[in-house]
């Protein structure tokens, strides 16, 4: 039975990596703010809300079981360099398992509104949790990838009651930035972004990759790129901007002993992502950030009874990079 589990999730891959492909080669060559005219792999919907008198809306898909179905439900919160339709293999897994399954976009992100606001986790774990209300979701998987991971710890945090499981994979903030990455303004750091082009992007995602950048990646690379080249990327580079702040001033990770649901790490041990890594000039500072073997290790020593799953010579993005072993190691742990 395990070895049928593991050609199932090996299929999904080599299927993965064929569309992932073809998928490239159709995304436009410039993109609004909404990614607008780029398809995501199931349908999208829309919640709209309003935050500091502005009306925005928050896009997400959901899709259901595709085996038999369980009554239960997967919540996939994405990365802050990406938008929910990377989780595509990962959706195919959980709705043939029986999962339906429910990815935003959150609010700053993807095909979700681009609004000039204060950033928040705890903003975007209530967004989801009125997703999730409005959905008619009382319980839910939470699972959070890099950035994902805080905003899925937040809303554990915030929201026990509507928190089955919590799943975080290789998840930023397990550590406190702010400790040896230097401040810079969000003034600096829209500089920055609007300097951002199709090269510097692929660059920065190169190194989520220890064992070489594929190509079957542009699938997710193409369309921030896109966005560089639309008079809307001003919008598209503050919301980075104010993202980056959020990420750098609200850690989560002294709060890991408070979270009470059953949790589970998946950390590629090869991933040494530093978010602000650039701003470091210290070697010896650098040196002592990022060491997702150790950040994991002490994460899942933090919460009570956590399972800590690491995948060797394996870096930032799992889910992307080993697919079958991630694939393994969630469902197992859903049971």
């Amino acid at each position: 039975m395990h070895a049928f589990r593991f050609f199932v999730l090996l299929s999904f891959f080599l299927g993965q990596f064929s569309m992932g492909l073809a998928q490239t080669s159709q995304v436009p060559t410039t993109l609004d703010a909404t990614l607008d005219g780029y398809k995501y792999p199931y349908p999208i919907a829309y919640l709209p809300l309003k935050l500091e008198h502005q009306t925005v809306r928050m896009a997400y898909m959901d899709v259901p079981a595709s085996g038999k179905a369980n009554g239960r439900t997967a919540l996939l919160l994405h990365g802050k360099n990406f938008f929910g339709a990377y989780w595509r293999g990962t959706i195919q897994a959980l709705t043939k398992a029986g999962f339906r399954v429910i990815i935003p976009d959150q609010i700053g992100f993807g095909k979700s509104d681009k609004p000039a606001i204060y950033y928040s986790f705890h903003q975007l774990a209530r967004n989801t949790k009125h997703l999730l209300d409005t959905l008619g979701i009382r319980k839910t998987v939470v699972v959070g990838h890099s950035m994902g991971g805080m905003v899925a710890t937040r809303f554990t945090l915030m929201y026990p009651e509507a928190t089955e499981k919590l799943v975080l994979e290789n998840p930023i903030g397990l550590e406190d930035y702010r400790q040896g990455v230097p401040f810079q303004s969000v003034d600096q750091a829209e500089a920055t972004e609007l300097k951002s082009t199709e090269e510097s992007i692929r660059k920065y995602h190169g190194s989520y990759y220890p064992n070489g950048y594929p190509a079957a990646h542009d699938e997710w690379v193409k369309p921030l790129a896109a966005q560089t080249r639309h008079p809307d990327f001003p919008k598209v580079a503050l919301a980075n901007a104010l993202t980056f702040e959020m990420i750098y001033q609200q850690p989560v990770c002294y709060e890991f002993s408070r979270v009470k649901a059953p949790t589970l790490l998946i950390i590629g041990q090869a991933d040494r992502t530093v978010v602000g890594k650039g701003l470091i000039k210290d070697p010896k500072v650098l040196a002592t950030m990022g060491q997702y073997p150790a950040l994991g290790q002490r994460t899942a020593a933090q919460i009570k009874g956590a399972k800590l799953v690491p995948i060797e010579k394996v870096g930032h993005i799992p889910h992307l990079e080993a697919p079958a072993k991630f694939y393994e190691a969630l469902l197992a742990f859903l049971g």
